[in-house]
């Protein structure tokens, strides 16, 4: 590795823990008028389109399932989701919003929809703006594709 690349990579992930913060502190107060944690509406957001496992949501949003379990069982208890059952997995069940989770999402898409447009504003435009999420997800697809080398020690 040359001194360019470490580099380069030492500046990513610096920008990406700074982006990380201020993702996570945005997201607190545009998730506080409907009730909601940044947390809450993560794991709420990653179970709008389908029910999924705890195991499933950990795997989605990058973190522990400890740390989803803990959440969903928060969630479930405030009345904004509930565990279902799981066909493919009798004892893994289903986390699921409930009207009241899809209640307070909707409170949160006017907030929402107005950092959206900032953004793209002061990203130069839509365009731009999506140019901008590709290379984020590309970034997330090669360390994903070359972070198995740091997961799982070699055999020695």
């Amino acid at each position: 590795m040359s001194r360019q690349e470490q580099d380069a990579l030492s500046r990513t992930a610096l920008g990406v823990f700074r982006l990380n913060g201020q993702f996570l502190a945005v997201s607190e107060k545009l998730a506080e008028p409907a009730g909601l944690t940044a947390a809450w509406w993560q794991v709420l957001g990653a179970v709008l389109p389908e029910p999924l496992p705890v195991a499933g949501i950990a795997r989605v949003m990058g973190i522990t399932r400890q740390s989803v379990q803990r959440i969903a069982d928060l969630l479930v208890r405030e009345g904004l989701a509930a565990y279902e059952p799981n066909p493919a997995h009798r004892r893994a069940k289903l986390l699921a919003p409930t009207e009241a989770g899809h209640a307070a999402i909707d409170r949160i898409g006017p907030g929402h929809a107005e950092l959206a447009a900032l953004l793209a504003r002061e990203l130069g435009g839509q365009e731009a703006f999506d140019e901008t999420v590709r290379v984020l997800e590309r970034l997330s697809g090669a360390l994903e594709a070359v972070s198995a080398r740091y997961a799982d020690p070699e055999p020695s």
